[in-house]
């Protein structure tokens, strides 16, 4: 069982969620030669992020007539918060902020809030754009939940228990992702969808204006484009015990190789969204119950009857 976090590691965690998505975003924006400026070099692209995200802060919020400001704000509000709850279960080498005996079910369980989050968002300022936006978020969720929850699923089943230390301490001999190497690439790409970000990102697309964040300016926009990125840095985080052994290996701390796989995952994530065209909902939706739920229940099958005859 993972050792509990101090107290002081609770306020902590925020912070160093959103300093992981900011780096996820400056290492994008590098990629993608995302400065704006001809001729920028790395650190101008690399600041990209920040300096948006600056820009928000201190634009005006727009309003839109009849709108839902209160249900529209606390669906803004969640996505960033069921980022943060999510990942206070990612132990950090083998020291967590909480470890339940129910650990993947209450990652999965966030992952659910947040999808009703951006829905709540998409829905609030009653405009139709915005509410197209939130409808694609949920029509993109039918079709990666039920795989991302076999995923997980599966990860338990190995471990032959949902606490993630557990999770971690049965991968002592082998990685996850090496024996359950389907589980772990729909998990990866579920991980992607459900942070509408990429391929995946149909909710925001640009012929609806933007979608979910079609009439949301200033903060409010900043709440739910950068809850994103917590959304897919938490995910990426949560790949590590679930799939890739946690903090173990050589000459690095535990949380050093934590910090080290979790940057290497999301690196791969990053540079994958440049090699993936955008998926409309309904081909995703086809492929998802045509391929990726067969394929997890057989992954699932493959390592129940492994558990079986040890």
């Amino acid at each position: 069982m993972a050792e509990a976090a101090p107290l002081w590691a609770v306020p902590v965690l925020p912070v160093a969620l959103c300093l992981g998505a900011v780096a996820a975003a400056a290492f994008d924006a590098v990629v993608g030669g995302g400065s704006g400026r001809p001729g920028a070099g790395v650190l101008a692209a690399a600041s990209a992020p920040l300096r948006e995200g600056l820009r928000l802060l201190a634009q005006q919020r727009r309003t839109t007539p009849s709108a839902d400001t209160a249900l529209g704000r606390v669906g803004l509000g969640l996505v960033p918060v069921a980022a943060v709850l999510a990942a206070a279960v990612v132990p950090w080498g083998f020291v967590q902020v909480a470890d339940p005996a129910v650990g993947i079910v209450w990652f999965n369980a966030m992952e659910v809030l947040a999808w009703a989050a951006v829905w709540l968002a998409g829905w609030g300022p009653n405009s139709v754009l915005s509410l197209i936006g939130g409808y694609r978020f949920l029509a993109q969720g039918l079709a990666y939940e039920l795989p991302h929850m076999f995923a997980l699923t599966t990860a338990g089943l190995g471990a032959e228990s949902l606490r993630v230390s557990e999770v971690v301490g049965a991968q002592q001999g082998l990685w996850f992702a090496v024996w359950m190497p389907a589980a772990f690439a729909v998990y990866l790409l579920s991980a992607v969808a459900m942070s509408f970000w990429g391929p995946f990102g149909y909710p925001l697309g640009g012929d609806v204006a933007g979608g979910a964040v079609a009439e949301y300016s200033g903060v409010d926009r900043l709440l739910l484009l950068g809850g994103r990125w917590l959304l897919l840095t938490a995910t990426a985080a949560f790949s590590v015990p679930l799939f890739l052994g946690g903090g173990r290996g050589p000459l690095l701390p535990g949380w050093g190789w934590t910090l080290l796989k979790t940057a290497a995952v999301l690196a791969v994530l990053i540079l994958a969204r440049r090699m993936l065209p955008a998926l409309r909902a309904e081909r995703y939706m086809e492929f998802a119950w045509m391929v990726l739920v067969p394929l997890t229940l057989v992954q699932a099958l493959f390592v129940a009857v492994v558990v079986l005859n040890r």
